[in-house]
C-alpha cells in the first residue's frame, strides 16, 4: 500500500494536534490587542509583547514545515548512510500515531516489518497524542505492548525503528526499561535507530516552551546508559533533528 504525504502535511498535524495551544495564543493575543482601549502600554513594551506571541504562534509551524515537509524526513533516504540492506526483521514501535511503517514497507521490499503501539491512556495524556491517535493509519498487524514487555525473543530482531516516538515516555525510569527491552530484543548484530527532537537551543528558538516536550541529550545519554548501551553515533537531520544509532553489540 502506497502512502504519499500531503503537501504541507506536517504543518497541518501541528495544527490539528496542538490546536488547544493556538486557541489559548490567539485568545491572549486578541486580549493583548483590545486592551489598549482601557489600558495605555508603553508602546515599545506593547510590540515587544505581540511580536513575541506572533513568534511563539508562527515560529512552530515554520520550523515543522522545513522539519516534515521539504528536509526529506519522510523520504527516508537519509537511511543509505547506514548500511542496512541485510535487515530481515524489522521493528517499528509507535506511540499511538504511525506515519512511517507503510513508508519503510516500501523501502525494505523483502523484509518482514512488525509493528508495536506502547501507547498507554493512562500514561500517555497529552492531548496532542490523543488526538493524533484517533486519526493514524493503522498498518496491519499492529500489535500493542507495554514499554517494559515487547513480546519477542531476544537477540530476534535486525532493526529497531524509535522515530520520533520515545520522548512519548515522560518518566526516566520507564524509558530506562523500554530501551532494555530494544535492547533485548535486538540482534548483536543488529541496530536501532532512534530520532528525536532535543531540549536544546534550536528547538527552544523554533518552538519557544514547548520544546521542554523533548528531552535534553545528557538525560538520553544517561538513559543510554542505564539501559546498558555502551556506545551510539549521534547525527544532526537538520538543526532540529537528532538521529541516534545503536550498534546492538
Amino acid at each position: 500500500m502506497e502512502i504519499k504525504r500531503k503537501k504541507f502535511q506536517g504543518v497541518l498535524n501541528i495544527l490539528s494536534f496542538n490546536r488547544h495551544f493556538y486557541v489559548i495564543g490567539l485568545s491572549i493575543l486578541t486580549l493583548l490587542t483590545g486592551s489598549q482601549v482601557f489600558f495605555k502600554w508603553p508602546s515599545i513594551l506593547f510590540w515587544a509583547i505581540i511580536a513575541a506571541f506572533i513568534y511563539g504562534l508562527i515560529m512552530p509551524l515554520l520550523v515543522s514545515a522545513y522539519v516534515y515537509d521539504f528536509s526529506g524526513y519522510y523520504n527516508f533516504k537519509w537511511l543509505k548512510n547506514y548500511n542496512l540492506s541485510k535487515s530481515k526483521k524489522i521493528i517499528n514501535i509507535n506511540a499511538g500515531f504511525d506515519e512511517t511503517s507503510y513508508i519503510l514497507e516500501e523501502h525494505f521490499p523483502k523484509s518482514i516489518i512488525k509493528t508495536f503501539d506502547f501507547y498507554n491512556d493512562k500514561k500517555h495524556t497529552e492531548p496532542a497524542i490523543v488526538r493524533a491517535r484517533k486519526v493514524s493509519l493503522v498498518y496491519p498487524g499492529t500489535k500493542q505492548i507495554k514499554t517494559d514487555q515487547i513480546p519477542l525473543k531476544d537477540k530476534s530482531t535486525d532493526l529497531i525503528f524509535l522515530l520520533s516516538t520515545a520522548h512519548e515516555i515522560r518518566s526516566n525510569n520507564e524509558k530506562v526499561e523500554f530501551l532494555k527491552e530494544c535492547r533485548r530484543i535486538c540482534k548483536s548484530d543488529g541496530k536501532i535507530i532512534m530520532v528525536e527532537h532535543l531540549r536544546d537551543l534550536s528547538n527552544f528558538l523554533a518552538f519557544s516552551i514547548g520544546f521542554t516536550h523533548f528531552f535534553s541529550r545528557k538525560t538520553w545519554i544517561n538513559s543510554f546508559k542505564s539501559a546498558g548501551f555502551s556506545s551510539f553515533k549521534e547525527t544532526k537531520f537538520t538543526p532540529f533533528m537528532s538521529i541516534f544509532v545503536f550498534e546492538c553489540q
